[in-house]
């Protein structure tokens, strides 16, 4: 799925255009104990309560794809003969009327999902009536390509409010109050089936972490029966530990530099064109970033090596998964500096006199502990 897909899909989740006649929920203890379950007509919720589920329900499926939402793919034997598929299928064809079925579905979770504290399971159906849309992308109000029939599931931790003061209107004071418990925004989730090319893939579901540094990979081979992805923030820990190991001496502050220059600009040319695809690069890209760097074939051979077997041989990554084109840092274990990155150039590395340095050229005014400073001129250094 591409980003403009995910948001069409979001954009229904709306009180005045979606078509869910009922939400389905489980109510789990930290003990993984059923408190309860239930389901909700939509119609008989008030306007407040119906934005509340649908803003749970809409979460799962924000943020980045490839970083908080990951693509999940069946195998064609498991979309023909697998349990964990088929389950999915009944839940969708049933729109999850079909107790038995929701019943396993809600044990697969609870098995699988560890959350500290109560959490809800919150699960809905949808049919969304794709409007028909021409070549130049404008949306056709009487064509219709097909109706998409999809889950959408959010889980949710369950959080008491901390007691304290409240106003009693009746009274006109205030009163301590007890603390509630309250839904929170959901932790993961899932899209099934996929919405590709604005139809129906029954071979790929949508997966939400909301934490990039956990793929919940139980959950994950619970219900899908199929690897997670490495963790957007683990992608990136690894790209950098391949480039510290694989190219050890010759791993010097100017091919960090322009490495992350390059990749950023990438990203930037990408977010700038305005492709609803989701940017992915090769180990190529990389590889040839380091060739025009002069790192040594040696170092380039094991880089290549050390790449393939942490993100898989001719397999494609997401570049901002890999670096942070925001932020740029150099850190030592005493210092932390972090440098805006349109002005990571500001900053070397050198040995001087045998000492290893980092040096700033200070082009503006500096600071200290927010007072501004004056640079003054090395008195030894001029009377010599």
């Amino acid at each position: 799925m591409n980003e403009k897909e995910v948001a069409e899909l979001r954009r229904q989740l709306r009180p005045d255009r979606h078509a869910i006649s009922r939400i389905f929920g489980c109510y789990v203890n930290e003990q993984k104990e059923i408190i309860s379950t239930f389901q909700q007509p939509m119609g008989l919720l008030t306007e407040e309560e119906s934005e509340q589920y649908l803003a749970l329900l809409k979460k799962s499926l924000s943020g980045g794809l490839g970083r908080n939402l990951m693509d999940i793919e069946f195998t064609t034997r498991q979309v023909a003969e697998g349990e964990e598929h088929a389950l999915l299928m009944k839940l969708r064809e049933s729109k999850l009327e079909d107790v038995d079925a929701l019943g396993a579905f809600y044990d697969k979770v609870i098995q699988s999902v560890t959350l500290e504290g109560n959490y809800l399971i919150l699960i809905a159906h949808n049919a969304y009536d794709v409007p028909f849309r021409s070549k130049n992308d404008e949306r056709q109000p009487d064509g219709s390509e097909e109706v998409f029939s999809y889950l959408l599931c959010s889980i949710c931790p369950v959080k008491k409010s901390k007691p304290g003061l409240g106003y009693d209107h009746d009274q006109r004071t205030f009163h301590m109050e007890k603390g509630d418990w309250l839904v929170s925004a959901p932790q993961l989730g899932f899209l099934f089936p996929a919405f590709d090319e604005r139809s129906t893939n029954l071979y790929n579901a949508l997966c939400y972490t909301k934490n990039i540094e956990d793929n919940h990979e139980d959950f994950v081979s619970a219900v899908f029966c199929a690897p997670a992805p490495k963790p957007a923030a683990e992608q990136k820990r690894t790209f950098e530990a391949i480039l510290t190991d694989a190219l050890e001496d010759e791993c010097s502050m100017e091919i960090v530099q322009t490495v992350h220059d390059q990749l950023s600009g990438l990203i930037e040319a990408h977010k700038e064109s305005k492709i609803p695809e989701p940017l992915m690069i090769t180990r190529n890209t990389v590889e040839e970033m380091l060739e025009t760097c002069g790192v040594s074939e040696e170092r380039l051979a094991k880089f290549n090596i050390q790449f393939d077997s942490e993100f898989g041989t001719d397999q494609t990554v997401s570049p901002k998964n890999i670096i942070d084109n925001r932020h740029f840092e150099v850190k030592t274990p005493e210092v932390v500096i972090k440098v805006n990155p349109e002005c990571r150039d500001l900053v070397q590395a050198r040995i001087i006199d045998g000492v290893k340095y980092i040096l700033i050229r200070a082009e503006d005014s500096v600071e200290v502990n927010g007072v501004s400073i004056q640079f003054i001129e090395d008195l030894v250094g001029a009377a010599e």
